[in-house]
């Protein structure tokens, strides 16, 4: 091999690298600013974690991402996927709620009962370890004059003698490990001494095998659609310009730097962010320029997904249009009918995965999974 073609096989291995580097910079980008903009997502009925990416194997044009799930935690690190809300800021206090709302199949369910009512310090104390469990806790006490479970967070001085816990099993920080259902069962069994009570945890290796099963799942469907607005040539968009197109469009810009289009029940369907690190802050937002912007659609936490990327799609191409930028994927290869045709696809088959499994997409059961 001569000097000629060995030069030629190391710049195209700098090529290959620079090209590796720059989608696994993408993929970061997407994670931070998905986990960002959920958040702050309003709350819905049985969704009480605070508040969505790309698999290893693979990249969908204009771009279909899945949330990585890496190896399991230590002890000390709690979950493992994508931090939510909950596990980005630390752990949230726990959020009661009727017990009709639990759902077995998300929740790690245990009841006290007591001959006499709980102490309203002993709750406290319970309340107060389930926090630092690391996953979302639910819980509600039963009012025997009105024959209802309350919602032991909105109930202060109030006693009760029987109790209803629950610990999520999975969001996108992974499922719960053996150390983080220890400590909740630790912090039942010592409620249920303090009472005394009678409490019996279920099988806790039987609930973690359906733990790491359904994040398998998770994993499988929890994906995000991105779609590019380029700037052509050395151009690029103001600020200024983007807001008010994007406003007359439907989206809103709010505080975590993110336009949203929002539902009726004010879910977000997708965003509008910027395709470079800076957010469109608002007090800042008539000074910014940017060579692209970003429309992205969380699929799992979206109802009606056809319809709502039809709309994303609308919108790509207006502002496009209005802003002399072109669509691309993350590749920077020009959008395609024949690639949206295939994202489509995708997404039918996700959705369709979803409602069999019993968790539709955009539903109370997928807004506290992917969240």
């Amino acid at each position: 091999m001569n000097d000629l073609q060995i030069s030629l096989v190391v710049i195209g291995a700098l090529v290959v690298g620079a090209v590796c580097l720059y989608n696994w910079l993408q993929e970061r980008r997407y994670r931070r600013r998905l986990r960002q903009v959920f958040e702050n997502a309003p709350d819905d009925v049985l969704l009480r974690s605070g508040i969505e990416s790309v698999h290893a194997d693979g990249r969908l044009e204009p771009q279909l991402e899945g949330s990585p799930r890496p190896g399991p935690p230590s002890p000390e690190e709690g979950g493992h996927r994508l931090p939510l809300p909950a596990a980005a800021s630390g752990p949230a206090a726990p959020r009661g709620a009727p017990a009709s709302s639990f759902d077995a199949v998300l929740d790690y369910v245990v009841e006290i009962e007591s001959d006499t009512p709980v102490a309203d310090s002993v709750i406290g104390e319970l309340t107060s370890r389930m926090a630092a469990c690391g996953k979302p806790g639910r819980a509600a006490g039963f009012n025997t004059e009105s024959g209802e479970w309350e919602d032991l967070a909105r109930s202060a001085g109030a006693r009760y003698a029987r109790l209803k816990l629950a610990l999520q099993l999975v969001n996108r920080s992974g499922p719960v490990n053996a150390a983080q259902l220890a400590t909740f069962c630790d912090a039942v069994k010592g409620c249920a001494d303090r009472t005394p009570a009678r409490a019996a945890c279920p099988d806790t290796q039987a609930a973690l095998k359906a733990a790491r099963d359904l994040d398998a799942f998770c994993g499988d469907v929890d994906v995000a659609i991105g779609i590019n607005i380029i700037a052509e040539g050395d151009g690029a968009f103001s600020g200024t310009k983007i807001r008010g197109l994007a406003e007359a469009a439907g989206l809103k810009l709010e505080p975590d730097g993110v336009f949203h289009y929002r539902d009726e029940r004010r879910h977000t369907l997708f965003t509008l962010d910027n395709h470079e690190p800076a957010p469109f802050l608002p007090e800042q937002i008539k000074s910014l320029s940017t060579r692209g912007v970003t429309l992205l659609l969380d699929v799992p936490r979206v109802a009606n997904g056809i319809a709502v990327l039809e709309r994303m799609l609308e919108i790509a191409r207006s502002l496009a249009t209005a802003l002399g930028g072109r669509l691309v994927d993350d590749n920077r290869v020009a959008l395609s009918d024949a690639g949206v045709s295939r994202i489509k696809e995708q997404l039918r088959s996700i959705h369709a995965a979803m409602e069999m499994r019993g968790i539709p997409a955009g539903g109370a059961r997928a807004l506290r999974l992917f969240s």
